[in-house]
C-alpha cells in the first residue's frame, strides 16, 4: 500500500509538472529593421498597407509611445537582448554587441523550458553567436565581420539561384535612393525570413513551448520592394517629410547617396517612402503567413505574439536620413502585443496605450509570460502587467541617447514621457524641447519659449545622468563633453582588445554605419 501511495504521488507530481509546462505560452517575437512607428496603418498612417499587422493590433494592444533607447542596430539589440538600459548594458552608440551578458533573452527562455530559435538578422558578433538559442539561421545583409562567414540566407540564395547576384538591385545598405527588386520576389530576404519561420512552425512538434525570434532585415535600406508591392502604392497619398522652425541650417545641403543629412527635395523623399512602405507591405504578407501557420498548427490561441522594430528611419524629416537621432522618426518604434487566451486581463483587445515603453521591456514581458521571476536589477518592465490592469503603476518617462555619429554635434541624451521630449546635446550644450501631442513632427522647438518646462526636464536629465559621475553632471549642472563615450563601464569584459573597441568607435564616429 505504501508503495502504491508513493507511485500515485509521483504520477501526480509528473502530471502537475506537465500541466505547468503546458501553461507556458509559445512566444513569437517578430522584429523588423529600421521601421518607424508611424509606418503602419494601425498607427494612423492611411498610406501604409499592413492588414495583417493591423489585425494583430486589433486582437491585442498597441503601445503608441514606444522607443528605442539607442536608435541604431547593435545597441538597440543589446537592450533587447538584456532587458537593460544603455548605461547598464554598456552600449551608448553603434559598436559590437558583447559576446556574453548577465541576462540574455534566448538563454533565459531556454532555461525556462523553451525551445529557442532565431531566424533573420541578429547583428551579433561573432555573427553566428547563439546567446542561448538552440539554433539560428541568419541573414546579415551581406555583412561579413569574420573570415569565411557566409550568412544562411546567402547560402540558400546560391542553392535557389546559382550564379545570380543577391545585390543585383544595386542599392547599398544605407542609401536613401530607391528601386525595384531585380530578381524573383521569392528570392528576396523578406520572403526567405518569413518562409523559413513558417517551415519551422510547421515542423515544430516538441513537448515544450516555442520561442521563435523572426527578424526581418527590411524595411531598412535598400528600399527595394518587388514590383507587385510597389504597384500597390501607385496612387497612395505618401506623406511629405516634416520640416520645422529649427532645421534651416540643413536646407539646401547637398550630399551623396548615403548622406545622413541632405536636402534632396520633397519628391525624392516621397519616392523613398513609397518604396519603404512597399517593403513593409511585403513583410506584412509574410507576417500573415506566419500567423496563419500558427492557427493551422493549433498553436495560435496559446501564443504570445509581439511585433516591434530596433529603431526607425528619418526618411528625410528635417533633412535627416537613417537613424541615431533623438527625433521621432528615428527613435519611436512599433510595439504591438497579442496575448494568449490564458491571460486574464482587464484590457480590451484593440486598445492603444500611452504608457512609455522601450525595447528593454520585451525580455521581462517574456519572462513574465513564462512564469519566471524578473530580476530586480533588470531595467525593463513586463507589459503584461498593463494588460492585466491598465491602472498598474508605470515609469514616468524613458531615457534615449546616442554617441557621436555622422557629425560632431550629433551626440545627445533625451528624455520623453510621450507628451514632452527634452534633448540635451553633450558637445554643444544645446537643448531642444518638443510637445509631441500638439506637434508630433517636432516642428516647433519650445526650448526658448517655455522656461518652466525646460527647467523641469533639465532637472530630470541631471537626475538621470548623475550616476555617471562628474563627466556628465557636476555641482548639480549638466556638463558639456568634448569626448564621446561609446561604451559605459558596465560593458561586459570579454576577449576583445582595446584596439578593437577603438576601431569600433572610429567606424561609428566617421559614420561608417554598416547596420
Amino acid at each position: 500500500m505504501k508503495h502504491l501511495f508513493v507511485l500515485i504521488f509521483l504520477v501526480l507530481a509528473v502530471a502537475i509538472n506537465a500541466a505547468e509546462k503546458g501553461s507556458q505560452p509559445n512566444i513569437i517575437f517578430i522584429i523588423t529593421d529600421q521601421q518607424r512607428a508611424d509606418a503602419l496603418g494601425c498607427m494612423g498612417n492611411a498610406a501604409v498597407i499592413s492588414p495583417n499587422i493591423d489585425k494583430l493590433a486589433e486582437t491585442g494592444a498597441t503601445f503608441v509611445n514606444a522607443y528605442s533607447s539607442v536608435p541604431s542596430c547593435t545597441p538597440a539589440r543589446a537592450g533587447l537582448l538584456t532587458g537593460l538600459s544603455p548605461w547598464h548594458h554598456g552600449m551608448l552608440g553603434y559598436g559590437r554587441v558583447a559576446r556574453k551578458y548577465k541576462y540574455e533573452m534566448p538563454r533565459m527562455l531556454r532555461e525556462a523550458g523553451y525551445y529557442t530559435f532565431g531566424i533573420g538578422k541578429m547583428h551579433w558578433f561573432p555573427q553566428k553567436a547563439l546567446h542561448g538559442f538552440h539554433g539560428t539561421l541568419v541573414d546579415e545583409s551581406g555583412r561579413v565581420e569574420q573570415d569565411g562567414f557566409v550568412s544562411d540566407y546567402r547560402d540558400w540564395f546560391k542553392l535557389q539561384a546559382p550564379g545570380e547576384d543577391p545585390d543585383k538591385t544595386g542599392i547599398g545598405w544605407n542609401e536613401h535612393r530607391s528601386g525595384v527588386y531585380q530578381l524573383d520576389e521569392n528570392l528576396h530576404p523578406s520572403y526567405w525570413t518569413g518562409q523559413t519561420a513558417v517551415e519551422l512552425i510547421e515542423n515544430f512538434n516538441q513537448d515544450k513551448p516555442l520561442f521563435l525570434k523572426v527578424s526581418f532585415a527590411r524595411p531598412h535600406s535598400p528600399y527595394d520592394p518587388p514590383q507587385r508591392f510597389l504597384d500597390m502604392y501607385k496612387d497612395a497619398p505618401i506623406p511629405a517629410p516634416y520640416l520645422g522652425d529649427w532645421d534651416e541650417k540643413y536646407e539646401g545641403v547637398a550630399g551623396d547617396k548615403e548622406a545622413a543629412f541632405g536636402d534632396f527635395g520633397v519628391e525624392h523623399a516621397i519616392e523613398s517612402r513609397r518604396h519603404y512602405y512597399a517593403n513593409i507591405t511585403f513583410i506584412d504578407e509574410m507576417v500573415g503567413k506566419i500567423i496563419q501557420t500558427l492557427k493551422d498548427k493549433g498553436m495560435y490561441e496559446n501564443t504570445l505574439i509581439c511585433f516591434t522594430s530596433d529603431h526607425g528611419d528619418m526618411l528625410g524629416d528635417h533633412y535627416h536620413w537613417r537613424k541615431t537621432y533623438a527625433y521621432e522618426g528615428s527613435s519611436n518604434i512599433p510595439f504591438i502585443v497579442k496575448w494568449p487566451e490564458s491571460l486574464e486581463g482587464k484590457l480590451a483587445p484593440g486598445s492603444k496605450l500611452e504608457h512609455v515603453t522601450e525595447l528593454r521591456d520585451f525580455l521581462p514581458t517574456f519572462l513574465d509570460a513564462a512564469g519566471e521571476e524578473i530580476p530586480d536589477d533588470m531595467d525593463g518592465l513586463s507589459v503584461l502587467e498593463l494588460i492585466k490592469n491598465p491602472q498598474t503603476a508605470w515609469r514616468n518617462y524613458i531615457d534615449l541617447e546616442h554617441a557621436t555619429t555622422y557629425s560632431d554635434e550629433n551626440y545627445w541624451c533625451a528624455l520623453t514621457n510621450g507628451t514632452w521630449k527634452y534633448i540635451w546635446f553633450f558637445r554643444t550644450g544645446q537643448e531642444q524641447l518638443f510637445n509631441l501631442k500638439s506637434d508630433p513632427g517636432e516642428q516647433n522647438d519650445l526650448s526658448s519659449s517655455n522656461s518652466a518646462e525646460i527647467e523641469n526636464w533639465r532637472q530630470k536629465m541631471v537626475d538621470h545622468l548623475s550616476e555617471r559621475g562628474e563627466g556628465f553632471v557636476k555641482d548639480g549642472k549638466l556638463v558639456q563633453r568634448s569626448e564621446t563615450l561609446l561604451y559605459s563601464p558596465n560593458f561586459p569584459k570579454d576577449d576583445r582588445t582595446s584596439n578593437e573597441l577603438i576601431k569600433d568607435w572610429r567606424l561609428e564616429y566617421k559614420g561608417v554605419d554598416e547596420n
